[in-house]
């Protein structure tokens, strides 16, 4: 006994630099990254002037708060957020339903052709998003969406996302097909078996999904620049785009008040991440334990 417990201390004692070197590369690592976060956020609190001092300083002589309220009376920021939460929600939605659909039935049902199916589906991945972004236009054309919010959130009702059916069809293969059987013998149907058993077990894969489609409704720029045109129904991101050219009209620069309005958009990713992050990374993990 005591030489098993000599043997794990000399074990503990020699992870120890290597503990040490993993964490130092992580810290190291997330103070690069949170560097350029910081600055925008200490920016944001100074006036013009400082912005443009040389050589620069960390922090503002006195914190400019009054930059949010000017940021958001400078331009409708209170519309680009409506439409920026609408756009998101029913974005996170339609990809939780239409691609926990599908990954379901990739999972738990056998036809003909199964197989090439999700290749094709997971092909799409490596399509790029330009590719489409023509015939797609011409479509919601014909449809008589442009200048309006629907080609930025319908689509997603529509199959979701290829990496969140893959995500969905991973987790169900890693949970036992006797859990269904039961169900079945005691007369749940297949819709009953997915609400009921299946959903409330994929908590985590549904918590990343909605992280993941959260961050890119929420930072896409590229799409809306095309379909709108009014700036009322801009977005959170290209109503940032919309407040550069307001931030120079008439000579006067306002790049402090665009970094204001860049960190109230950024606070809100920030927020949903930290809260659920620890879903986040655990429905990675468990999406992949099963091929």
């Amino acid at each position: 006994m005591v030489s098993m417990t000599a043997g794990g201390t000399l074990t503990q004692r020699r992870l120890l630099p290597s503990r040490f070197l993993i964490y130092a590369v992580a810290v190291v690592l997330a103070v690069l990254f949170g560097l350029p976060l910081l600055w925008a956020a200490l920016s944001s609190l100074k006036t013009f002037r400082e912005l443009y001092i040389f050589p620069p300083t960390w922090f503002p002589e006195a914190p400019q708060w009054v930059n949010y309220r000017d940021a958001w009376t400078s331009a409708p920021f209170g519309r680009f957020f409506i439409n920026s939460t609408t756009v998101t929600l029913l974005s996170v939605v339609g990809t939780l339903l239409s691609s926990s659909f599908v990954g379901y039935g990739f999972a738990r049902f056998r036809f003909p052709g199964r197989g090439i199916l999700f290749l094709i589906v997971l092909s799409t991945l490596i399509l790029p998003h330009q590719v489409t972004v023509i015939p797609r236009f011409l479509l919601y054309r014909e449809f008589g969406w442009l200048d309006t919010l629907l080609p930025l959130w319908v689509p997603w009702f529509f199959g979701g996302s290829a990496f969140g059916i893959f995500l969905f069809r991973q987790f169900f293969l890693t949970i036992p097909n006797d859990l269904d059987q039961s169900a079945r013998i005691d007369g749940a149907g297949f819709l009953t078996i997915f609400v009921r058993i299946l959903m409330p077990l994929s908590q985590s894969v549904t918590v990343s999904l909605a992280i993941l489609t959260f961050l890119a409704s929420w930072n896409e720029l590229f799409w809306p620049i095309i379909v709108l045109n009014t700036y009322e129904k801009y977005t959170l991101a290209l109503g940032l785009q919309y407040f550069r050219t307001l931030a120079t009209a008439g000579g006067e620069l306002r790049e402090h008040l665009l970094m204001a309005g860049a960190m109230m958009m950024t606070s809100v990713v920030l927020v949903v991440f930290i809260a659920l992050q620890r879903y986040f990374t655990q429905g990675i993990v468990l999406s992949g334990l099963k091929g």
